[in-house]
């Protein structure tokens, strides 16, 4: 049972790192080093349109999805914290854990095709800990 506690603890630190670089990431995006993407900032900063009864940007719906993404990071780090907690006296809680090993595995698959690799390392890592830790047979189940 141990060892499924240290898994699913083991994929909420990979959460950890992927949140503390998306954080960088977001708070640092509008000020690009490269001209080229300094442009693109710009032009997706200047234009706003109404849509679905509020005035905003391209670069404003970009950094919305960005936070919702680091919300969601964070109520997974902390989910996957309270089922490790839990998971010694209630067994039937790694049927909980299946949600999340779906998810990671789709979240890294989009992040290898749309964004960067280490970002999907860390995902596809989180996914694979969690199968892990659902799959494993432990001495009281068997």
């Amino acid at each position: 049972m141990k060892t499924t506690v240290i898994l699913i603890r083991m994929a909420g630190f990979c959460i950890l790192i992927h949140l503390l670089g998306h954080t960088a990431g977001h708070f640092s995006w509008r000020t690009p080093e490269n001209k080229s993407i300094q442009q693109v900032v710009s032009t997706m900063s200047a234009h706003s349109a109404p849509f679905m009864g509020a005035h905003r940007s391209l670069a404003d719906f970009y950094d919305g999805y960005s936070l919702l993404l680091l919300v969601f990071f964070a109520l997974s780090i902390w989910l996957l914290w309270i089922i490790s907690n839990r998971i010694k006296t209630q067994l039937s809680l790694k049927t909980l854990l299946w949600p999340f090993v779906l998810s990671y595995h789709g979240i890294a698959a989009i992040e290898f095709v749309r964004f960067f690799p280490f970002a999907a390392i860390m995902s596809l890592s989180a996914g694979l800990l969690l199968l892990l830790a659902v799959v494993r047979k432990v001495p009281s189940e068997s």
